[in-house]
């Protein structure tokens, strides 16, 4: 084990003591799946090498990789692969989120220059490519056939919630249901396949496995929204971003889909003159997000996070109790309160 790899992920959950009590039970796997994704970045093509080096360095979570950990220990597993699986999602989800700075021209992630800004827009979509076919080829290592399809399935769904979020970007006409579709692909079908991939390794049954698979969905579907409610309430500092960073990009996110369908007519109507400028300077967006808080649709956005957090909570709460089981319910309510 590098030194520098077991401080990376270390250093970062001393910094949350939320991440801290999650994580207590499995920081030396996650050590090891944080080695494992250094040599994942190694090539002999000095480019590949020098990129995805600066990728894995940044400071991310690594929560879908904790939650497939956590659901194989939650079934008492003991082998070795979970290592392997929870770096294969995390190269996936480094990979979809490449491709996501090209598409909304994103300059910042993480606090750092994005690879789209550092490296230009060529190279960066070539990466990403290159993260999705080297984690599903590494995939066929698995002794489990179901797990290679799930991999596989999944990066199809993720793209397919890309091209759809790329599609209506900018429809204000955009319904909840369509939204809360999109992030269903684009995010939370991660998280549903890590949970689903830990219980296959530790030999859960059928119902045990769509169990798992039901709690990380509405995990991610919390996660998600969470996620677009920290874009008009965070704090650019904590996020790595600035803030309004999708309202810019035209990404339409669930405060704003119910504005536009909950607000009175006059604000409606200037929410969308503003929204229908060419070039929004920082007014036209402080006057739109003063319209949003003011109308009750931050409440409702993260009563709607809060749905799918109970909802994942009820779930996990049906298996055995233990340190493991604690921890997925625990994270549930982490999600909910996050800042970054």
């Amino acid at each position: 084990m590098s030194e520098l790899a077991g401080n990376s992920i270390k250093s970062r959950v001393e910094k949350s003591p939320s991440l801290r009590k999650l994580y207590n039970n499995i920081m030396k796997d996650l050590e090891e799946v944080e080695q494992e994704l250094r040599l994942f970045s190694r090539s002999p093509n000095k480019l590949i090498s020098d990129i995805s080096t600066y990728l894995f360095q940044t400071n991310g979570k690594r929560i879908r990789p904790a939650l497939l950990l956590l659901c194989s220990k939650l079934l008492g597993y003991k082998g070795k692969e979970h290592i392997l699986m929870s770096t294969l999602v995390e190269a996936i989800h480094t990979a979809s989120l490449i491709h996501d700075d090209i598409i909304d021209n994103s300059k910042i992630r993480r606090g750092r220059e994005s690879i789209h800004a550092r490296w230009g827009p060529n190279i960066t979509v070539l990466l990403g490519d290159y993260l999705y076919i080297k984690a599903l080829g590494l995939s066929l290592q698995s002794k489990h056939r179901q797990i290679i399809q799930i991999l596989t399935s999944i990066s199809a769904r993720m793209v397919e919630g890309e091209l759809t979020e790329y599609y209506v970007s900018g429809n204000l006409g955009l319904a909840e249901k369509d939204y809360l579709d999109i992030i269903n692909k684009k995010t939370a079908s991660l998280f549903s396949a890590s949970c689903r991939i830990g219980g296959i390794l530790g030999k859960a049954s059928k119902e045990e496995e769509n169990y798992l698979a039901e709690y990380g969905a509405n995990l991610g579907m919390s996660f998600q929204i969470i996620d677009d409610l920290l874009d008009f309430t965070g704090d650019e500092k904590t996020l790595g971003k600035p803030i309004l960073c999708d309202l810019s990009e035209g990404r339409i996110t669930l405060p704003l889909i119910y504005t536009l369908n909950n607000d009175g007519r006059e604000n409606k109507k200037r929410v969308i003159e503003l929204l229908k400028q060419k070039n929004q300077d920082k007014q036209s967006l402080e006057e739109i997000l003063k319209i949003v808080k003011s109308n009750g649709a931050l409440d409702y956005t993260h009563k709607k996070a809060e749905e799918f957090s109970h909802k994942s909570i009820e779930i996990i709460s049906q298996f055995p109790k233990s340190t493991q089981q604690e921890a997925l319910s625990l994270l549930s309510e982490f999600i909910l309160k996050r800042r970054n």
